[in-house]
């Protein structure tokens, strides 16, 4: 179950990512209303997978799933620049990612 919030943490640090985006610089009361909601609500989800996951771990992975998916939303939704230099280091974000969850002592 502490993975799965985790995951979810990660998902809600992506939308928080595009809120602050579309808040430009908290200046549009939904948009930045949508940020603080999903990054509150990111966190609160991380400190509760701390529960039973290491801080390590459970932190790489949540940052990883945030720059990973923020990154390829970017790419896919904001024109942003999809070489293939770019799109490697993402996959190697998201091998770090999983990598950490194989090796993690938490079966859970």
């Amino acid at each position: 179950m502490s993975w799965i919030l985790l995951a979810c943490a990660g998902l809600l640090e992506v939308a928080f990512a595009f809120g602050m985006k579309w808040s430009f610089g908290f200046s549009r009361l939904w948009p930045s209303l949508f940020a603080l909601l999903t990054g509150l609500s990111s966190i609160v989800l991380l400190t509760i997978a701390l529960r039973a996951l290491p801080v390590g771990t459970a932190y790489a992975v949540w940052t990883g799933i945030g720059a990973a998916g923020t990154a390829l939303l970017g790419m896919a939704l904001l024109g942003e620049p999809a070489s293939p230099a770019r799109i490697g280091c993402v996959a190697l974000i998201l091998c770090g990612v999983i990598g950490l969850k194989l090796v993690s002592a938490d079966p859970s």
